[in-house]
């Protein structure tokens, strides 16, 4: 357990360490609860910063240190093994030092942990001995786990090449880097590139390898693995052919090969993360590696694809190159995911793609920075770097690359990047190294876009129009909202797509990019026939909200004609938006324009199936309660999810003669997880779930028993849950699927996800008596809470029981995982948009929380946030 004490870190303050690090040899002599860890470090002082030596150690036994194989005095806490500059050699010297950790009671999954989590290992005082078949053992060192397994600079500027001996009975014992020396009881391996001890990882269990293989652009052959457990080998396959497409792609698109003999993926079921991108030696959630057709649905197999694509693209950005601070987190994640974004659109859909990124961006970026969490890009500071793993972090970080790249062009970009790995291969390095590289190959000043990485807040952005004598102008205002810390906002660089239609409804100019960087800006369109209407936004180049009057006439036509996809979709969405506020507010029903609107795009079979069935989905209740909060009204969850269910009844009934239809002709018939049969799928399913609430879920019940794979038999389920229905067959599921931890992940969600809002909190409540649930797996844990948090209305159920039933177990599971935890207390972040009496009951739950006892760093700090709004 941390010390709950904060203590406060700042960018500012960045110095370099007092040493540096040549190489690391490390020994691992693997034991459930007394694994011995012996280090040798060659230490290099630094001239530039001279200062005591200062190693990194939380939980550890120490035992043994030598210098230069001599003793010297040190100093010891519960945080730092410190010699002081006077006891050392002037010289470069080798450390060694021998610790005892113990791997099965780490219940944080930080450091050299266990899993699962369960494995029976002896009590105190009794002897050793390794663990049974089903166990694991796994590290997690980021962001700093690796000062859990031994004392060291566990800081992202220190990089070293690492060699690494493993001693133990399990059959498969991995690290990082290239196998060495193997025999009886031991391996051995070397990792030549340095790198910091985040990126540290080993492996050792009774591990079963679906192997692969790869050929670079320059001819290597490179070994690859997938390790699992006995009985996962058979959902291996769309794994490795995602590795390899990531492999290939990034070599195509950014000249990017790979650089070891071996590349080794494993997946582990008791992982805080979905992945982790250890160098040749990524660890794995299990959630986000394990597919087939049978246990997985399209969405388990696109999420994997990227997954998959986002750590193997961390090799170069993130790895090769990475951080110097964790303040410079986003240059590696934003970069990365905006790669892997790129990559999925390749792979699949741009257009599709692009929707379903604005939609996270949105549900939780915006919603981050709407609230007391918000903080910029690259934060000013920190108090447990664990807690800014986030959505502003990863999504917005990714959408400034976007920017960039829109701004300076595709080749610029690609020379930007071939320069950008050029000069720092090997490095820690910051943004300015970054946007330095794009500066000097286009000659551009970026000091005002460099304001993205330091300003927090989603910029609003309005727009007024204005024609005369065939000159079409565009006048668009931007400003920031203020944010925790940040009261005073300075205008963005902004580059705004747009593209114009004329009254026939033939585009008459195509997409232009305008890039604002003034507070208010107009930008002149000449020569036109006659008032054309304006698509603004295009692509959503810029991460904003963009406020403009539109009547229902106008955003129907964009529906009908524009050509960008993504406005298309923006504008069906902006219609339904605007009926269910309208009903939220006075009971408004829908109009037939927009009624007719939906069928219309529902029954152009020119349009992508998975665009149709993006179009057809209504906006959330949470993002409609942002939506009232935003404009004044204090939003009511019970109103909301009334509106939201009248409005799919009313759309049910309207097109009730085209679904039937819709749901038949796009059976995609044999199950293949690609882009064209998951589109179907994707239909079809928003076609049944409409159905269902017209024909008594026949239909559903029908597919149910008769689904070949995993996508359909829960999209079935689904429908029925959502429209009350489905008791028999959530019981056969559960009999079905009670083998297979992660399909019961899904039957565990999709309860909780689907109920009724005064049910949600009972039934979370009793599904943590069930057997199977268990408080120490994050995906379990998730499935339940996670799926509570996500159902708007039960979870702010007027009665409070699902507050209270959330901080009670985030209480608990605090003393085992305190990650986990501070990341789920987010549930509480928008407590200020609702009544007092909500308000109240949050406040009080928010208090208690905070009023624990030996409560973690890392969720002290995240309540207390929530707390300052």
């Amino acid at each position: 357990m941390k010390d709950a004490a904060t203590q406060t870190i700042y960018l500012k303050d960045y110095q370099e360490p007092h040493h540096w690090v040549r190489d690391v040899h490390l020994t691992f002599r693997l034991a459930p609860r007394a694994t011995r860890v012996l280090s040798k470090i060659t230490f290099v002082p630094n001239v530039q910063n001279p200062g005591d030596l200062i190693l990194d150690g939380e939980g550890l036994r120490l035992i043994a240190v030598a210098v230069n194989e001599a003793i010297v005095p040190y100093q010891v806490t519960d945080t730092h093994l410190v010699i002081k500059s006077g006891d050392l050699p002037t010289a470069p010297f080798t450390f060694e030092a021998e610790v005892e950790i113990s791997p099965q009671t780490n219940t944080a999954l930080e450091g050299l942990y266990m899993s699962p989590l369960n494995v029976e290992a002896p009590e105190e005082g009794e002897r050793e001995s390794q663990p049974g078949q089903n166990a694991m053992y796994c590290t997690q060192c980021e962001a700093e786990g690796f000062r859990k397994i031994t004392y060291y600079p566990d800081r992202p500027d220190v990089m070293a090449p690492f060699s690494v001996r493993i001693e133990s009975d399990m059959p498969v014992m991995l690290s990082n880097g290239n196998p060495g020396a193997f025999g009886p009881g031991f391996a051995e391996w070397h990792d030549p590139w340095p790198k910091p001890s985040y990126l540290f990882a080993l492996v050792a269990g009774n591990l079963i390898n679906h192997p692969g293989g790869f050929t670079t652009k320059s001819g290597k052959q490179v070994e690859l693995n997938i390790w699992v457990r006995p009985g996962d080998e058979g959902k291996c396959a769309f794994g490795m052919q995602a590795l390899k497409d990531s492999m290939a792609w990034d070599e195509r698109v950014y000249g990017r090969e790979y650089d070891l003999d071996i590349f080794n993926i494993v997946a582990v079921d008791d992982f805080n993360m979905g992945a982790m991108e250890n160098k040749g030696l990524n660890v794995f959630n299990s959630s986000c590696v394990l597919a087939s057709k049978e246990t997985s649905t399209d969405a388990n197999f696109e999420r994997i694809e990227g997954i998959i694509a986002h750590e193997y693209f961390h090799n170069w950005t993130g790895n090769r190159i990475t951080c110097r601070d964790w303040f410079q987190l986003c240059l590696k994640e934003g970069l990365t995911v905006y790669r892997d974004q790129m990559f999925s659109g390749d792979m699949r859909s741009h257009a599709v793609k692009r929707i379903e990124e604005v939609l996270t961006l949105r549900a939780r970026q915006f919603r981050e920075d709407n609230g007391p969490l918000a903080h910029p890009v690259r934060p000013e500071s920190f108090v447990e770097i664990n807690n800014f793993y986030t959505a502003t972090v990863y999504e917005k970080g990714a959408e400034i690359i976007g920017m960039l790249k829109r701004i300076v062009g595709d080749e610029a970009y690609k020379k930007s990047c071939d320069l950008y790995f050029e000069r720092h291969d090997g490095q820690a390095v910051t943004i300015e190294d970054w946007l330095a590289a794009f500066a000097d190959t286009t000659g551009r000043d970026l000091a005002q876009f460099k304001q993205w990485y330091s300003q927090a807040g989603t910029p609003r952005l309005s727009v007024e129009e204005d024609w005369q004598d065939g000159t079409f102008t565009l006048t668009f205002t931007q400003s920031t909202p203020a944010t925790p810390g940040q009261s005073d906002k300075k205008p963005m660089v902004l580059p705004i797509a747009v593209g114009l239609i004329g009254p026939n409804g033939a585009e008459v100019v195509p997409t232009t990019v305008l890039e604002m960087t003034e507070a208010t800006q107009s930008f002149s369109f000449e020569g036109l026939g006659a008032r054309p209407t304006a698509s603004i936004l295009r692509d959503f180049s810029a991460p904003v909200v963009l406020e403009r009057e539109m009547s229902a006439k106008t955003r129907a036509f964009l529906l009908a004609h524009d050509t960008d996809p993504f406005q298309k979709w923006e504008m069906g969405r902006m219609l339904a938006k605007d009926t269910l506020i309208a009903m939220i507010m006075d009971g408004t029903p829908p109009a037939n324009a927009y009624l007719d609107a939906i069928k219309t795009v529902l029954t152009d079979d020119s349009l992508d199936p998975a665009f149709r069935a993006l179009t057809l989905g209504l906006p959330s209740q949470d993002d409609l309660a942002q939506t009232l909060y935003d404009a004044g009204v204090t939003p009511d969850p019970d109103k909301i999810y009334a509106a939201r269910e009248e409005v799919r009844r009313i759309l049910a009934a309207h097109l009730r003669e085209v679904l039937p239809a819709l749901y038949v002709e796009n059976d995609a018939g044999a199950f293949a997880p690609d882009a064209e049969g998951s589109g179907k799928r994707s239909l079809r399913l928003s076609a049944l779930s409409l159905l269902t609430l017209s024909d008594g879920g026949a239909t559903a019940r029908a597919l149910y028993k008769r689904a070949d794979n995993m996508t359909e038999q829960a999209g079935a389920l689904q429908a029925l849950l959502s429209a009350g229905l489905g008791e028999d067959e959530l019981a056969d599921f559960a009999a079905q699927w009670q083998d297979d931890r992660l399909v019961m992940d899904k039957w565990f969600m999709m309860q909780v996800a689907s109920a009724a809002p005064d049910q949600a909190a009972d039934i979370a409540k009793s599904l943590t008596q069930h057997p199977d649930f268990t408080m120490k797996n994050p995906n379990r844990f998730r499935s339940v809470f996670g799926a509570l948090a996500g159902n708007h209305a039960g979870f702010h159920a007027s009665d409070g029981k699902a507050y209270a039933l959330l901080a009670d177990h985030l209480i608990a599971l605090d003393a085992l995982n305190p990650q986990t935890t501070a990341r789920m207390s987010g549930a509480f972040e928008t407590w200020k948009r609702y009544d007092a009496d909500r308000q109240g009951m949050m406040r009080d739950q928010l208090e208690r929380i905070l009023a624990t006892p030996t409560l973690s760093r890392d969720t002290t700090e995240m309540v207390t946030r929530i707390l300052s709004a």
